[in-house]
């Protein structure tokens, strides 16, 4: 996730659908069972802020 910056703007998309992805269905294994790693959502979702964040910084730029 450091290498924001290098990526193209459809790399970045692709990241981001599949970030948000993991996300669901992070949530929704969280409901029926214990997980181990509860700081993997958190984490998912600063990743995605991230992303937003170059993005958006991309397009005002422009």
């Amino acid at each position: 996730m450091t290498d924001l910056k290098k990526k193209t703007e459809k790399e970045l998309i692709k990241t981001l659908v599949e970030k948000r992805e993991s996300l669901r269905s992070f949530r929704f294994d969280t409901t029926g069972t214990k997980i181990k790693n509860v700081k993997e959502g958190v984490n998912t979702r600063k990743d995605i802020a991230r992303i937003l964040t170059e993005l958006r910084a991309r397009e005002i730029n422009e």
